[in-house]
């Protein structure tokens, strides 16, 4: 207890600082742009979950604080439907709005597809990767700060010092788990008064989750797919059932339906005994070598135009099965594809190996994820395949992470690992206490929220004792 007291007086004193300051910008208006969107525009009617947030994220941006909110739902669950009518909120209060995503094919595709939904809307979106072409990053940055621009969305580019905006109200950042954590809060210095920030995610990193039972992050759960999906079917198979496999992969491809196959590494290598996508890819020509077979492959270190071309084989249907490195992990949708078969599966985290099967089951069809490893496996790895198995639940993964990983540095940078002198308590583990902490900590700050009663002198040790890393204060980056 005196553990987890001592964590929660940093935590929710910070937590007290950041709603003591009424700086969050004010959306007072649900103004033209929102409500033509969603009366004319709205691609499929909302869930109940979607209705949900929106209205939780409304009411953060009329408190006058500044909001700080997980968005937590899975792939295909409309998160990105949920952040786009966030931002035309911005948008309606005179407020610019940026979207930060980890890939370029995820930024392409998010601008692609915002732009399609505003069609025809007096609504200006600007796209900004490290791969703009001169005239694209010209004519982005220059609407940016002349405030010409209501929407940008781009890749890590939007951090860099000369991208200026005029107004910016509302950030989103997508797939939050693949930035680091001095990555997201650089966008917080891109306005002298901070703007909201929403972030995404389909499975929360330890450290956020972590941020999530201390109390200091508010939360919010799509947790409703929209109709016609089905549950992905996962299964765990050593080496042994090979020809098993290649047997199921051709009774899907014979269905008309495509495969990815995923692999960890590029090329072999003699320091990891993992499975590689060289050879990989061989092998798979070798027992598809019907012309009707078609191949694609994707990987990290190929050109971008290859890359894409390879993408578009396998979009169009072209290509039958794309062999790919995890650089397919986020941002790739092919409603056709039905089959995720991930090499090596031990070598991949929870969190990456969620994202991938999240790339199926995004049709009407019954999809399937075949987690591929070697026979022998550390106890950590199989409780990590077997919970795959068990749950397409992000959460509940989430939460294994975090038991098997560690919670990351909730006041700095690390994202995993505990970095809180804890010798006794386990976030986790002890979550009632967990609970009662905060509680006791919220009321003994409520009182005294610099600790200087002289009878909280002995807090404000413990407090000090549990502070973590003080040199920049990160804790209210999510």
């Amino acid at each position: 207890f005196d553990e987890l007291l001592g964590v929660q007086l940093n935590i929710q004193s910070r937590r007290t600082a950041r709603l003591s300051k009424s700086n969050g910008f004010l959306f007072t208006r649900v103004g033209g742009v929102f409500n033509t969107f969603y009366t004319e525009k709205l691609p499929f009617p909302l869930t109940g979950a979607q209705k949900r947030v929106i209205k939780e994220i409304r009411r953060d941006t009329v408190t006058g604080f500044q909001m700080n909110r997980l968005l937590q739902g899975d792939v295909g669950s409309g998160k990105t439907l949920v952040a786009l009518m966030s931002m035309l909120l911005a948008v309606d209060n005179g407020f610019q709005a940026c979207m930060m995503a980890p890939t370029e094919i995820l930024a392409r595709q998010h601008f692609s597809t915002i732009s399609r939904m505003l069609e025809g809307m007096d609504v200006k979106v600007a796209v900004l990767t490290g791969a703009s072409k001169a005239k694209e990053r010209r004519a982005s940055l220059e609407g940016i700060a002349s405030g010409e621009v209501d929407i940008l969305i781009g890749t890590h580019a939007l951090i860099e010092d000369r991208v200026q905006f005029a107004n910016l109200g509302f950030v989103v950042i997508d797939e939050q788990h693949r930035f680091g954590v001095e990555q997201r809060a650089r966008l917080w210095t891109k306005n002298e008064q901070p703007p909201h920030i929403l972030v995404m995610t389909a499975t929360p990193i330890p450290r956020t989750l972590a941020m999530t039972l201390y109390g200091d992050l508010d939360v919010s759960v799509i947790d409703e797919l929209p109709p016609g999906r089905r549950p992905i079917k996962t299964f765990h198979y050593t080496d042994a059932a090979r020809l098993k496999l290649f047997g199921f992969m051709r009774q899907e491809i014979a269905k008309g339906r495509q495969v990815y196959v995923v692999y960890p590494l590029i090329k072999e290598s003699e320091a990891m005994d993992y499975k590689d996508l060289t050879d990989g890819y061989e092998a798979i020509s070798r027992d598809f070598p019907l012309p009707q077979y078609v191949t694609a492959i994707c990987h990290g270190k190929m050109k971008p135009a290859d890359k894409e071309e390879s993408m578009r084989q396998f979009k169009s249907g072209e290509a039958n099965i794309l062999v790919a490195t995890s650089v397919i992990e986020v941002g790739v949708d092919v409603p056709n594809a039905t089959v995720m078969v991930i090499e090596s599966a031990e070598r991949f985290g929870l969190s990456q190996l969620h994202q991938l099967r999240g790339r199926v089951g995004r049709g009407g069809e019954q999809s399937y994820c075949i987690l591929m490893s070697g026979e022998k496996l550390s106890r950590e790895s199989r409780a990590r395949l077997e919970a795959m198995c068990e749950t397409n639940d992000g959460f509940r993964l989430a939460e294994l992470d975090l038991k098997l990983r560690g919670a990351g540095d909730i006041n700095g940078t690390l994202q995993s690992g505990m970095a809180f002198d804890l010798k006794i308590a386990s976030p986790t583990a002890d979550v009632q206490i967990l609970t009662v902490s905060r509680e006791a900590a919220t009321g003994i700050l409520a009182a005294d929220p610099a600790l200087a009663h002289p009878q909280n002198r002995g807090l404000e040790a413990l407090r000090r004792r549990y502070s973590g890393r003080e040199e920049i204060d990160f804790s209210r980056i999510s």
